[in-house]
């Protein structure tokens, strides 16, 4: 029989923790809680089906098209195929190796929190998973796309350490906006700046491709390929895609859509690589010249903007 927490409301009625359809995590946002924990005992068999469908499934791909450190981190997570994985026991795997760990929360991130929490080893992670009977359908990011699809990358210093290193960009951004005066010039200029970060973020971190150990073929290393059984074969094997490798001026001027497969991929050639672009966005940032990036999406919210301007 399951139970239900003692600090959860006794009209609280469980009924898994379903994208879109969790009872209990509408109650969180209703309370405007951000950082939560993980109910594990809310997890209906069928939340555990999907974990194993899309676990079973996407093995053999992982084999064939992921990058050798996310194989290695997949085996030191320890991860059960077989029922949705319990944080706490992610995390024990996953600190001592990098210091990194899962932070569950109810929802969207806003953009300088979230990249600050990376700046602190922490990756905020969505609890929920999408229906078992539509497992090609993710409205939003759940807990699959960012613990089997992000967290083995984590296990990995130099992916690690260049995650905290975009939270370091984050706390730059912020302290250049407000030393700006004018209201106006502080928003459009913010705006320009999370715009570039997005989309760098987008192009490596979600859908980066990189050299194989050989320096020859292509392996994959963004999470949003890493959690999609359709495209992680379509963006290696597909003549339909653009694969070039990166550059920084083109990545922060692409706009880029999410809800079809992405035509425009980039490669890196090593983590060391992506580390020092990482870098060279920071310093870009420091001379002005993501203060005018190309206009297009992805969209920049409210509260991506206050949740910069808001530090000071």
């Amino acid at each position: 029989m399951k139970t239900v927490p003692s600090n959860v409301a006794p009209d609280f009625v469980p009924s898994g923790l379903t994208t879109t359809q969790a009872p209990f995590i509408e109650e969180a946002q209703a309370k405007g809680e951000l950082y939560i924990y993980q109910p594990y005992e809310l997890y209906s068999d069928a939340n555990h089906e999907a974990w194993r469908q899309l676990y079973a499934r996407m093995a053999p791909r992982w084999q064939q098209y992921a990058n050798e450190h996310f194989m290695k981190g997949i085996g030191s997570l320890c991860l059960n195929p077989e029922r949705v994985p319990k944080l706490e026991e992610v995390n024990q795997f996953l600190c001592p190796l990098t210091g990194f760990s899962a932070k569950p929360v109810s929802g969207y991130v806003p953009a300088y929190l979230f990249f600050d929490c990376l700046r602190n080893r922490e990756f905020p992670t969505t609890i929920t998973i999408r229906d078992a009977a539509k497992l090609d359908y993710l409205p939003e990011p759940d807990i699959f796309h960012d613990i089997a699809g992000h967290v083995p990358m984590h296990t990995d210093k130099a992916f690690a350490d260049t995650l905290v290193r975009f939270g370091d960009c984050a706390h730059t951004a912020a302290e250049i906006v407000l030393g700006i005066k004018d209201r106006d010039e502080q928003v459009r200029r913010l705006t320009s700046i999370i715009k570039a970060m997005a989309r760098f973020f987008w192009f490596t971190i979600e859908f980066g491709l990189m050299k194989d150990s050989a320096g020859k073929g292509l392996k994959v290393y963004g999470s949003g390929l890493l959690s999609s059984y359709g495209e992680i074969a379509h963006c290696i094997e597909s003549p339909d895609v653009q694969r070039y490798p990166i550059q920084l001026e083109w990545v922060i001027n692409q706009y880029f859509e999410i809800d079809h497969y992405q035509p425009l991929l980039f490669v890196v050639d090593s983590f060391d690589h992506l580390f020092s672009l990482v870098d060279e966005l920071e310093k870009w940032m420091l001379d002005g010249r993501l203060n005018n990036v190309s206009p297009g999406e992805p969209g920049v919210s409210e509260a991506d903007l206050e949740s910069f301007l808001a530090r000071g």
